[in-house]
């Protein structure tokens, strides 16, 4: 091989000492077809290796676009990888701008592909800015109505492509390319184009936001984006009042299926309120106007949004992403105890307030409680509790109306799911401040047998509210007994976990229920005792000994549930005695106990007498 300049070469083959006395006249020791081949195979990974070499340069180029200042964090094993992640990404969305030749294994196989790359942030953002932010909104436009009915397979195929697509979307967001930054505007700016699909027999398509709320319900979108797009759906749906919302976004649309499920994406504040579910800072942000927060509310009445309306604001306020239950929570800061200060005013009210809890949002507001239980129970013992309560949150004290924290309490408790929601977050906070008070009594400078008072009293307070506005109820009917109370308590295993996290970490949950949590609130690093109250409130299970018997059978007499406070407290104070070898006198506690849960049981009663009108007084 020879160079001959300006990256050319060519192959000879070397030439024989005796080729002037051979009468065939080959003067070559090589065959020419020989030396052929082996130029074009130097050829053949010559131009291997240049376009390799362009992959890799063209893959550094984009990593270096996809942040402000240098590197993002994306990272690749080898330049082969990355360069792999721009081809698929391309490969995707030349085909997606052709949606009518795809077939379903055509589709199956996209989302194959989809499904490996779609937290991979290079694909993500090629993808998305090869396609553009108007092909993209077509391309959903065009699968659902190709695709519009499907059943048994097809239907799986179309949620998996769904699913997919919006998990790389959301990825995508995350990326500060100049492309990416014009993809998002873009995105936006297309909200009130009308997207016909390609054969559509009907004039009026889906509007923009529709096509882009249908694509936000999975994955974690950024922040950023989801404020600019809340911003201009809140505008448009608040304009059109809280009776207007279904005659802006639902009448004139009754052809349009944009989610392969149970949603139909004809409301684009659902999918919106399932992308603020996923981002609890985007969360806060949209709903820390109590002007937009109250305007929301009130439009539930109209539209069956509840539900997605109810993740979004446990978001918000809790600092939990909706299906998270790894992570340890947050503190409370005091704009999200301020945004939950609104939210009890607003179900508070009379009337409304439950109409809220019968619209989809009253086993979120459950788990809120849970959440809240320091807050609540400081608001409902009055100042100067902080050193019995205790808690991280940034504003203890910030739950401003008393009367609004029972009138709140009162209401969930109407919806099965609340109610329990409601009694796992006190007994679980019962149990851990009662451990982490008889482990350490430097928390409260004051005698034990004041300290579990105040503790017993509050338990008997939140779950007597809770028991008499059952009783109290027009609805009981509907309670009573031991089945909807009992599945009720049980379904919240799967997010047990999180509700620990978000009001008192450190409690480590039985394995079933997923095992041991991160970090300590309340002091010690203790813990065992309120997953114990776990353990018998989700089973039923029953105990050894003294506490061979299950609690919370029934909601239908208001006796049996305060017996069941007043045991499940006691048991909290005798496992701590025997968890921490405490030479504490087990029968004058219980004792102590029971007379301040009854005392407090009263109390609660007491409390919906002069904050609301009830049927017997």
């Amino acid at each position: 091989m020879i160079d001959t300049g300006d990256g050319t070469f060519t192959v000879v083959g070397n030439t024989r000492p005796d080729w002037a006395s051979d009468p065939s006249g080959k003067t070559g020791v090589t065959d020419q077809k020989v030396v052929d081949a082996f130029r074009d195979e130097i050829q053949s990974i010559l131009t291997k290796a240049t376009q390799s070499d362009n992959s890799a340069a063209k893959a550094l180029r984009l990593l270096v676009d996809q942040a402000k200042y240098g590197f993002t964090d994306a990272s690749y094993a080898d330049r082969d990888e990355a360069a792999r992640a721009v081809a698929a990404a391309e490969r995707l969305a030349k085909m997606a701008k052709n949606p009518a030749d795809m077939s379903l294994d055509d589709i199956a196989a996209f989302s194959r592909t989809m499904r490996k790359y779609h937290d991979d942030p290079l694909f993500a953002e090629q993808f998305a800015t090869r396609l553009g932010a108007k092909g993209v909104l077509q391309f959903w436009t065009e699968m659902t109505h190709a695709h519009a009915g499907a059943r048994g397979s097809e239907l799986e195929t179309m949620k998996d492509l769904q699913t997919n697509l919006s998990l790389t979307l959301a990825t995508a967001t995350f990326s500060d390319s100049g492309a990416m930054q014009d993809w998002k505007k873009d995105l936006i700016a297309e909200r009130n184009t009308n997207f016909r699909a390609t054969g559509s027999p009907f004039p009026v398509g889906a509007l923009g936001a529709q096509v882009i709320s249908s694509l936000l319900h999975q994955g974690r979108f950024d922040t950023e984006f989801l404020d600019d797009y809340r911003k201009e759906l809140f505008k448009a749906d608040k304009a059109a009042g809280k009776s207007g919302t279904r005659d802006l976004w639902i009448r004139g649309y009754d052809a349009l299926d944009l989610v392969f499920g149970d949603d139909n994406g004809r409301d684009p504040l659902k999918g919106l309120f399932a992308a603020l579910s996923h981002n609890p800072e985007a969360a806060v942000h949209a709903f820390e106007s109590k002007s937009d927060l109250n305007h929301m509310l009130g439009t539930v009445k109209y539209t069956d949004r509840g539900e997605a309306l109810g993740r979004a604001l446990e978001s918000a306020v809790t600092g939990v992403a909706a299906g998270d239950t790894s992570s340890t929570a947050p503190p409370h800061s005091k704009t999200q105890v301020r945004i939950m200060g609104n939210i009890m005013e607003a179900v508070a009210q009379p009337g409304e307030g439950v109409d809220l809890v019968r619209k989809g949002l009253g086993e979120s507001f459950g788990n809120m409680a849970a959440s809240y239980m320091p807050e609540i129970s400081q608001k409902l013992a009055g100042g100067g509790s902080e050193s019995v309560f205790l808690t991280n949150s940034e504003a203890p004290e910030g739950l401003e109306e008393t009367k609004d924290v029972v009138r709140f309490l009162s209401a969930v408790s109407e919806d099965p799911s609340g109610r329990a929601g409601i009694i796992l977050g006190e007994s679980i906070y019962t149990s851990g401040l009662i451990e982490s008070h008889l482990a350490n009594p430097s928390l409260f400078d004051g005698t034990r047998d004041q300290v579990l008072e105040e503790i017993g009293k509050n338990a008997g307070v939140i779950e007597g509210i809770v028991a008499h506005s059952v009783a109290d109820s027009e609805v009981r009917a509907a309670v009573n007994g031991e089945k909807a109370h009992n599945d009720a308590l049980k379904s919240k295993g799967d997010i047990a976990k999180s509700w620990v996290a978000i009001g008192l970490t450190g409690v480590k949950l039985p394995e079933r229920y997923g095992g041991e949590l991160m970090g300590a609130v309340v002091g010690g690093g203790v813990g065992a005792v309120a997953g114990a109250a776990i353990d018998r409130l989700l089973e039923g299970q029953k105990m050894d000994g003294s506490r061979d018997e299950a609690l919370y059978r029934s909601a239908s007499d208001v006796y049996e549930s305060r017996d069941s406070v007043s045991r499940q407290t006691q048991w909290a104070a005798e496992e701590s005695i025997d968890r921490h070898r405490l030479d504490l006198p087990k029968d004058g506690i219980k004792s102590l106990i029971r007379g301040a849960v009854n005392e407090g049981w009263d109390a609660g009663s007491e409390f919906l007498s002069r904050t609301k009108e009830r049927p017997n007084g």
